[in-house]
């Protein structure tokens, strides 16, 4: 066949397949177009009916909610009648009681005034009878209540004074019994044996001729000496013997030795004079750091700085009424714990507190300030315990106490003084203390006459008993002793008694 027919055939037969799959596809499309609208129009009638039904439900149900609403708005307007029933019977009540009130107010003003004009007939006639009882008795009412007054008050001081001196009694009475054991029990377990002390430092020469010798060519050989160690040598009319003074107790003990060994030596030059002074001073500063060991282990308290130990060293050459304050600390120390051991305080604190309490005596005599506060604050410096700081303070009542240590300190400190043999005063200090508290005594009002008894260790007064009366007795004693306390120094205790007499003279004719 003819290639060109067959290839007009080929497309003649390619037309004739695009334009009938072109067709078949349009008619497949309207089918499928026709279906979807079928289906939608199926469903527009279903929710068309679904929305129908759905109506008719929501109108039934707003019919009953709206019926159930008109229910309930009935119930409450019945509720609301009735309650409004129930308030207008209540108001009707209450309007009643009100009258009734009202009624009761005007019964009780009529009785309120009869009550007045009654208590006013009663004031006149109370008035009348004051008047008639002052006449007859001669009294004004003020002068009755002043009498009264003063009758209840006299008794009532009466029965104070009675009642205090009954509880003062008994208080001291048992007071002192456990003193007492307490106080002869530590007594007697310290059991000491140091007496009064003098540290004299007065040098004995082999003879007068020594005297020349220690003075020296134009008072070359004094001159220096005096000024090594520090000290004034007195070279007067006694016998055998010269004088060293100082009022630093160590640089005097520096002294008396340097003097002593220069007169045993013999060799008494400015050369060798200070060669001795600095080979004592080197002496005496060991003998103050080994007597501060021993005073610390003789009173077994431990703790305690090389230096705290070093400045009580130093209290071996310092005497306090002839007694010599290193013995006196070790002595207090014991005392303080075995009090502290009795009463159970602390006993460890308590001998340190007795121990430190006049370490204050050790420092340099150009230091401002008491012994007890030099000695608080040189103690605080090194460590000591704030306890035994506050009871060095206040052994003598310069701050408070805090602590019961610290009362234990200072009690051991005043049996240690006051123990027999002790301590020693001149004639002079002691004439002048018992003048002092016989002045102070009469100083008060109402004291006729004061008596220092005891070699001052008791004060008697006796007073006028027009002017003080027993509670005036007694709190006259109170402040008597108290102004001793503040104003004078003393060893041991004053003890003040006020004396009050009454005495009744009538002459039979």
């Amino acid at each position: 066949m003819n290639p060109i027919i067959l290839i007009l055939v080929d497309l003649v037969v390619l037309v004739v397949g695009v334009a009938a799959g072109y067709f078949f596809h349009r008619y497949q499309a309207e089918s499928a177009a026709k279906a979807r609208q079928e289906k939608a129009d199926d469903i527009l009638k279903a929710a068309n009916s679904q929305a129908r039904l759905i109506e008719s439900g929501a109108r039934e149900n707003a019919t009953k909610i709206i019926q159930a609403s008109e229910s309930e708005i009935k119930e409450r307007r019945i509720e609301l009648n009735r309650e409004t029933d129930r308030l207008d019977k209540r108001r009707a009540e209450l309007d009643s009681r009100f009258d009734k009130m009202e009624q009761r107010e005007q019964t009780l003003n009529k009785r309120q005034s009869q009550v007045d004009r009654r208590g006013n007939e009663i004031d006149k006639l109370y008035e009348d009878q004051v008047k008639k009882l002052e006449q007859i008795a001669q009294l004004t009412q003020d002068d009755a209540k002043k009498e009264l007054f003063a009758a209840v008050e006299k008794e009532a001081r009466g029965d104070m004074a009675r009642i205090i001196r009954q509880v003062e009694s008994e208080a001291r009475e048992e007071g002192e019994k456990r003193a007492r054991k307490l106080i002869a029990d530590a007594i007697q377990r310290v059991a000491s044996e140091h007496v009064a002390e003098v540290t004299r430092a007065v040098v004995t020469l082999p003879s007068e001729e020594m005297k020349g010798r220690i003075v020296g060519r134009n008072g070359r050989n004094i001159k220096a000496f005096e000024q090594a160690a520090g000290v004034d040598v007195i070279v007067d009319d006694t016998p055998d013997s010269v004088t060293v003074s100082c009022f630093d107790s160590v640089r005097r003990e520096i002294g008396r030795r340097a003097l002593s060994k220069l007169i045993l030596d013999g060799r008494i030059h400015p050369a060798h004079i200070e060669k001795v002074v600095e080979d004592e001073t080197k002496a005496v500063e060991k003998i103050i750091n080994e007597s501060g060991e021993q005073a610390a282990y003789d009173a077994n308290v431990t703790g305690l700085h090389p230096e705290v130990m070093r400045m009580m060293g130093r209290l071996k050459f310092r005497t306090s009424y002839g007694q010599n304050q290193l013995a006196h600390a070790v002595e207090v120390s014991k005392l303080a714990g075995i009090l502290a051991a009795e009463i159970g305080a602390n006993v460890e604190r308590a001998k340190q507190g007795g121990f430190l309490h006049d370490i204050g005596k050790a420092m340099d005599h150009n230091q401002e300030g008491t012994h007890a506060a030099l000695g608080a604050e040189f103690c605080k410096r090194y460590g000591v315990n704030p306890i035994v700081v506050n009871a060095i303070a206040s052994h003598h009542h310069e701050v408070d106490q805090e602590t019961v240590e610290a009362v234990i300190a200072e009690a051991a400190d005043a049996i240690s003084g006051a123990r027999p043999g002790a301590r020693r005063e001149d004639l002079e200090a002691y004439i002048k203390r018992i003048r002092s508290l016989e002045e102070m005594s009469m100083s008060f009002d109402g004291v006729q006459q004061a008596f220092a008894i005891q070699a001052g260790r008791e004060v008697r007064i006796l007073v006028k008993p027009d002017t003080i009366d027993d509670l005036g007795s007694a709190r006259l004693a109170r402040d008597i002793a108290k102004k001793i306390e503040e104003t004078m120094q003393y060893p041991g205790q004053i003890r003040v008694t006020v004396i009050r007499e009454t005495r009744s003279t009538e002459y039979a004719k």
